[in-house]
């Protein structure tokens, strides 16, 4: 199917140009091209205002795993607002619903004794980890453990915290950020930086090191936490190598620094596990969650805090006469409810084994693209994967940056009905849990067309 073309821009388009300032877009070129206008969502796919079809490999955000048009989830934020719309968690109050959605993160968790925080995005999220963090060493008599290291090309959010934290340049040159206290370190993408004839566990090895040799020069006693997305999503789902992050942690217990997992991605079962740091191998000490907790049908997001943590700031608490952080909507009943619904749907369609048969049926069908001329490597776990374009298969080389090959394949499988997000040139896929195998077949058809389009016209 090829997407019905249009000669200019429809009226929700102009006023989408005349009114609404766009995240994460080319304001500039935004004015001249206009948006994708979305209109209606059905199962995996979603339609536009003229009535074209596209299949949603991407989950909206990583986040739409039962897909655009879940009733159950409908109803349940319906029966809420009746019931209850809005009350909030300040001063020992809490809506019932938040009490029944806390004990089920809980009870989902690894984690020893933990405790729910609620937000409304991963960005609040995350910007309450490094707030935790920081107040768990200054009650332990450290105040100067304020530090933060992150990954270069990681991606933490939108907020100043958050935006400071991820590794990518786009996000800070316009702001004058990053913040100062923030430490960013190589990327682990062993396709990308290892060096020549270094194998897999070799790099592994070089990169902790390079961690041990950073937290020496900045002082351990000044480096409060390091924080990583299990697979590193926006920066271009990067899998770390095998054995890295158990050897990150074993290097932050020595020093005293918090481990924080931006679970935003993978947690609640894109991995094959309920959450990523399961399938990576390593226990945080607080994570942050989104997007699948309540299938991006409502805004809501939640920081995990293990018993030991916890038991530092309620005796900070107990002292201070409060924890003084929060926000209006933490814990929302509605989106509460939505997400409680979200979660008993994925524990009966036992959704971790889901994603992990259906990620292995995806990954077998990417397989051949290795032999398309485009194609350097693809990656991922369960249902997640990367595919790296490259201008030389060989040498591995990338494409220069004007030619927007990443860009020219994202418009490419649009035209045939299939969205996909490109990170510059790694095109990324996360469909939603309830795609089926034969679903992941039209999907793999259509991004082969536009992958053949897309080279054929670069003469490669």
């Amino acid at each position: 199917m090829t997407m019905q073309q249009s000669t200019g821009l429809s009226e929700l388009a102009q006023a989408d140009t005349h009114f609404h300032l766009h995240s994460q877009t080319n304001l500039r070129d935004h004015q001249s091209e206009g948006p994708l206008v979305i209109c209606q969502g059905d199962g995996i796919h979603v339609i536009d205002e003229a009535g074209n079809r596209y299949l949603e490999g991407m989950s909206g955000l990583w986040c739409t795993g039962l897909g655009f048009s879940n009733a159950r989830l409908a109803e349940a934020a319906s029966r809420q607002m009746t019931v209850l719309p809005y009350y909030h968690t300040f001063n020992h109050r809490v809506p019932d619903v938040v009490v029944t959605l806390a004990e089920r993160i809980a009870r989902l968790t690894t984690m020893s004794a933990p405790k729910v925080f609620f937000a409304c995005s991963g960005s609040e999220a995350n910007d309450t980890m490094v707030k935790i963090a920081w107040a768990y060493h200054r009650a332990r008599g450290n105040p100067r453990k304020r530090k933060v290291i992150a990954h270069q090309k990681g991606f933490h959010g939108s907020t100043v915290m958050g935006a400071s934290l991820s590794g990518l340049p786009n996000m800070h040159q316009a702001f004058g950020l990053p913040l100062e206290g923030i430490v960013h370190v190589q990327c682990p993408h062993y396709y990308r930086f290892a060096h020549e004839g270094e194998t897999e566990e070799q790099f592994k090895d070089r990169l902790v090191a390079q961690l041990a040799q950073c937290i020496e020069q900045e002082g351990a006693d000044t480096i409060s936490a390091f924080i990583s997305e299990p697979i590193l999503g926006a920066g271009g789902v990067i899998v770390p190598p095998r054995g890295y992050f158990a050897a990150v942690q074993a290097l932050l217990k020595q020093h005293d620094i918090l481990f924080l997992a931006d679970e935003i991605i993978c947690g609640f079962g894109r991995t094959g596990q309920w959450f990523g740091h399961q399938t990576l191998d390593f226990r945080p000490d607080l994570m942050a969650c989104a997007k699948s907790l309540s299938s991006g049908y409502q805004p809501i997001s939640c920081v995990v805090v293990d018993g030991p943590v916890y038991a530092v700031l309620e005796e900070q608490s107990a002292q201070l006469k409060g924890f003084g952080h929060g926000f209006t909507y933490s814990g929302h009943p509605v989106a509460a409810a939505v997400a409680l619904e979200t979660l008993t749907i994925y524990e009966e369609m036992q959704l971790p084994q889901r994603t992990r048969l259906l990620g292995q049926t995806l990954h077998d069908m990417l397989s051949p693209l290795l032999d398309h001329p485009l194609v350097g490597e693809i990656r991922g776990i369960g249902l997640v994967a990367g595919i790296e374009l490259v201008r030389d298969k060989a040498t591995r080389a990338s494409f220069p940056m004007h030619i927007t090959i990443g860009a020219q394949v994202e418009r490419a499988a649009r035209q045939q009905g299939l969205i996909v997000r490109n990170m510059g040139d790694a095109i990324a896929l996360a469909p939603p849990f309830i795609i089926e195998p034969e679903q992941i077949g039209e999907l793999m058809s259509k991004l082969t067309v536009a992958l053949d389009h897309v080279a054929a016209a670069n003469i490669l």
